[in-house]
């Protein structure tokens, strides 16, 4: 049956992408649009390819004179959208936990249930803090380390699998370090979400925004932030041997504090946009896997600033628990929700800015 649904919803992209290389009015929209016109035909690797190079600005569907209710009903950003669904399904490792994506929200709530009741279980067990304790007096360095660091390993492997995989999928040639800037540099500015226009997407009422870029920025950076926080705290522990928690004008706290806001405030508006963006930009299948990502990340965001604002007080047990409880959840599902849209999206970013650089030459399916 999922195949079946996959089949259908490749053909789909096929189908439409066929009518837009007809026509070409949005060859300059974005990336998508000129990686369109090297091909005569679609077949499944090039359906995902240009499936997760789209970031459905709704632009191209806003300037369509064949969209919907025209009878050949061209919505390229939801046959693309169904797709992209399909590739983290397709590529999932193991293959046998890509069921997980489409019962992602379920999948989220188990995992953050799971994750709170293993942190308020051990915590439990201790009986107090000593006045203006730290969160090592309720779970040691040590056992956090255990916890964390098998689950993050994992997650990260089974991500570079699946996008290791996706690759070697119609990969375009070899790397150059010219195409790999490139490539960062759209990845970091989220250069295709500005419409192909720079006025930004399209909203519901067809009003052009630059809202959804700026909420992404401000959740891309913002969760950068704080795994840079993570990241600095361990080397003050491991290299210099400075034990948490550290200071208001330390690196980790600076870095953690400003990621948090930025994250919290990302989610936000990223969650807004999405409860009230045209039912003909998105799949309601998806709702849940999104929702529930957004939810989450947020929750990490927010109880992380929270916990630093408890420090010393008879809160911090409680809000610490349900910190950790977040992060792991999060780390759980990092391969198998929405998180790995950015990761097949850079992909894809490189994947053009590899190919671009190539000989134009029509490419048919069965080369």
């Amino acid at each position: 049956m999922q195949a079946l649904e996959s089949l259908i919803a490749e053909a789909e992209v096929s189908r439409v992408l066929q009518i837009c290389n007809a026509c070409r009015y949005c060859e300059g929209f974005c990336a998508v649009f000129p990686a369109m016109t090297r091909r005569l035909d679609f077949p499944p690797a090039d359906a995902h390819y240009l499936a997760n190079l789209c970031h459905n600005c709704g632009a191209c569907l806003h300037a369509c004179q064949y969209a919907p209710p025209h009878e050949f009903a061209v919505n390229v950003p939801q046959a693309m959208a169904k797709v992209r669904g399909r590739t983290y399904e397709h590529y999932a490792w193991p293959p046998a936990f890509g069921a997980a994506y489409r019962k992602n929200g379920l999948v989220l709530s188990l995992a953050l249930a799971a994750g709170l009741a293993l942190f308020l279980g051990l915590a439990s067990k201790v009986n107090g803090i000593p006045p203006g304790g730290s969160f090592y007096d309720i779970f040691p360095h040590g056992l956090m380390v255990s916890l964390f660091l098998p689950v993050f390993a994992f997650a990260v492997l089974a991500l570079g699998i699946g996008i290791a995989c996706f690759w070697r999928d119609g990969a375009p040639g070899a790397t150059s370090s010219p195409a790999v800037a490139e490539a960062a540099h759209d990845a970091l500015t989220l250069k295709y979400l500005d419409g192909g226009h720079g006025q930004g997407c399209n909203e519901e009422a067809d009003r052009f925004t630059r809202e959804r870029r700026a909420v992404h920025h401000a959740t891309f950076y913002g969760f950068g932030l704080c795994f840079a926080s993570t990241s600095v705290a361990t080397v003050y522990h491991y290299v210099f041997g400075w034990v948490a928690p550290y200071g208001w004008t330390s690196l980790p706290k600076l870095l953690g504090g400003a990621g948090g806001v930025l994250l919290v405030l990302g989610c936000a508006g990223l969650l807004r946009l999405r409860l009230k963006r045209h039912h003909e930009h998105q799949l309601s299948e998806q709702r849940p896997m999104d929702l529930a990502f957004i939810a989450l990340l947020g929750l990490t965001g927010a109880s992380g600033l929270m916990l630093a604002l408890a420090h010393g007080t008879a809160a911090l047990p409680a809000l610490l628990c349900l910190h950790l409880g977040a992060v792991m959840a999060l780390f759980v599902t990092l391969p198998y929700g929405k998180f790995a849209h950015a990761g097949y999206r850079v992909a894809a970013l490189l994947k053009w800015a590899v190919e671009k650089r190539q000989p134009q030459r029509l490419k048919l399916g069965s080369e």
